[in-house]
């Protein structure tokens, strides 16, 4: 989920005033709160969902950092308001780099580059909030779906391990809203593969 947030010079403030900042930093309650108001006060937001199928294909020729930036690259260009400066959330170990192509398409802008940018502007917070909360509603219509607590889709989260093994074990392959090219999908299918997890679910 990616999202970009756009908002008037002169209302930046208002997303501190609101509280907006990292959504890890953020409960639950906290983010569905600032959602709508944060929804209220921008000139425009844009979202992109890629499906897992369409992230798996393009994961056969670019990494994921280069998807994130294009995706990135691609919303910020489908703003109709000049833009006078872009900040951005660095999906890459060189922070300078991966800002260079939106130097390249808004040369009149100031281009901000930098990782944990949710931590430092506040406008990056607002869109992190926004992409956060239209994730765990995805989250939550899953579990409906599944009529089951998937978890939160994390990797490190034990819930959505045990979902996925008890899945993959019977019916020997992972639901379509799993990503085969995310790493935690590979190893536990080479751990199948390798028959180092026993079947106890299929009995």
């Amino acid at each position: 989920m990616i999202c970009v947030y756009v908002i008037e010079y002169e209302k930046q403030q208002n997303l501190k005033k609101m509280g907006a900042k990292d959504s890890k930093l953020l409960s639950k309650n906290q983010r569905e709160t600032l959602y709508p108001k944060l929804k209220k006060i921008a000139a425009d937001i844009k979202i992109k969902h890629l499906s897992p199928a369409e992230i798996d294909e393009l994961r056969k020729s670019f990494s994921l950092n280069i998807i994130e930036q294009q995706i990135m690259l691609k919303l910020t260009k489908e703003v109709k308001q000049e833009l006078e400066a872009v900040y951005i959330d660095a999906a890459d170990v060189n922070e300078k780099r991966f800002g260079l192509v939106f130097e390249k398409e808004f040369p009149k802008a100031k281009i901000v580059s930098k990782h944990k940018a949710d931590e430092f502007f506040p406008v990056v917070s607002a869109a992190s909030i926004i992409a956060k909360v239209e994730r765990d509603r995805e989250i939550e219509s899953l579990n409906l779906k599944m009529s089951e607590d998937i978890g939160s889709g994390y990797p490190a989260d034990p819930k959505t391990k045990s979902f996925l093994t008890k899945y993959y074990s019977q019916h020997k392959k992972f639901p379509p809203f799993v990503r085969e090219s995310w790493e935690t999908a590979k190893k536990l299918k080479k751990e199948f593969a390798n028959s180092k997890l026993i079947d106890y679910f299929s009995k």
